[in-house]
């Protein structure tokens, strides 16, 4: 009836979801910057211990979506290990410098990632004639888009979310992501969203305190703490979603 997808950016988050009853993992590294691609150990563990399906981010750099033939040719090559070692599905997407959709480097991963499913991911966001870029996207064969409906909170961009899901049919299926948790995942619910994509994270000190207090984050991360998801977090939002579908 739906589909929880938490974003994970560790080993440690990913089986913090499943403990918490998560349907499927996006896995990435770094999502205080949006994510990037996590390491093959760290993909290759998370496998290991894991037993609901697991996506992988292609993402070579924080920044933009407009990648050169070196960046582009080591996000084929991630692919390539992402199937080797078992995941299930890629979450990518590459744009042009005026911000529209670079489909025919997405449509080559697109067929690289085969037979995983391929998710377009964020970058729908910040792209242009929104109408438009969903057709593009669809006609790279994309399985999934996710999207906030080009709002900083997806509740915020359900009205072209919804829109979306109505335009896309059986095509595509839509992800609702960006600024959901358990208090108002019931909104987007109610207005027809079936599959959702949330972190359940949280920042934890593992010890005292940054001695020298440097930073090498910019302060987006302090040095003492790390960004972890919450299981009872995940339980509490996959409680309230399983008692609103049964419901139905």
């Amino acid at each position: 009836m739906f589909t929880l997808e938490v974003c994970a950016n560790s080993v440690e988050s990913a089986i913090n979801a499943q403990k918490g009853g998560a349907n499927r993992i996006e896995l990435c590294e770094n999502l205080y910057v949006g994510g990037t691609t996590p390491s093959f150990g760290c993909i290759a563990e998370t496998l290991n211990q894991l037993a609901i399906p697991v996506n992988v981010l292609i993402r070579p750099r924080p920044g933009d979506f407009v990648y050169t033939g070196m960046e582009f040719r080591q996000m084929l090559r991630d692919v390539e290990i992402c199937k080797k070692l078992g995941a299930k599905g890629i979450v990518s997407g590459i744009l042009k410098a005026n911000g529209t959709l670079d489909k025919e480097r997405t449509t080559e991963l697109v067929w690289a990632a085969k037979p995983l499913t391929f998710t377009f991911h964020r970058a729908f966001d910040i792209m242009p004639e929104p109408l438009k870029a969903f057709e593009d996207i669809m006609s790279c064969g994309c399985n999934f888009l996710l999207t906030s409906g080009q709002k900083s909170k997806a509740i915020d961009g359900a009205g072209l979310i919804r829109q979306l899901i109505t335009i896309g049919g059986s095509k595509i299926t839509l992800i609702a992501g960006g600024g959901i948790n358990h208090n108002n995942i019931l909104e987007l619910a109610q207005l027809g969203v079936t599959q959702f994509h949330m972190s359940g994270s949280e920042i934890v000190a593992r010890y005292n305190a940054n001695h020298t207090g440097l930073s090498f984050t910019a302060d987006l991360l302090p040095e003492n703490t790390i960004q972890i998801t919450n299981a009872e977090t995940i339980a509490n939002t996959m409680a309230k979603l399983k008692q609103y579908f049964n419901k139905k």
